[in-house]
């Protein structure tokens, strides 16, 4: 039985667990804050970083933002490492985020957990 259920926003399908987290972090990571009417602290500010040129301080940047963001509005996973693995002219920006999944992290337990990892495709070439 699965932990957490939702909807896929390509496909309109179920989806579970790990595959519906990616999703939602995903969707937190790439949506601007204020950006949503009746939820304007919903998002995060990767989307201002992705012009950016990918200094060592605006590297951190992206980092803290996916972190903030992450441990703000999604329970599931805990962020432990981020890296930039794609950076570009075009305003692509691909990031690796890395951490620690919990099936039950939305129920505030917290004591089966797994290391997970996803890839994100900001800007450009989404």
């Amino acid at each position: 039985m699965p932990h957490s259920t939702g909807v896929s926003a390509v496909t309109a399908t179920p989806m579970s667990d790990w595959e519906h987290v990616q999703q939602s972090i995903a969707k937190i990571l790439m949506t601007p804050v204020g950006s949503r009417v009746m939820r304007r602290d919903f998002g995060s500010d990767l989307p201002d970083l992705v012009d950016a040129k990918m200094t060592r301080r605006n590297v951190l940047a992206v980092y803290s933002a996916a972190a903030s963001a992450i441990a703000k509005w999604e329970p599931r996973f805990r962020m432990t490492r981020g890296r930039v693995t794609r950076a570009d002219s075009a305003g692509t920006l691909m990031l690796a985020v890395i951490g620690t999944y919990y099936p039950r992290g939305h129920l505030g337990d917290y004591s089966v957990a797994q290391d997970a990892n996803l890839r994100l495709v900001l800007g450009g070439m989404q």
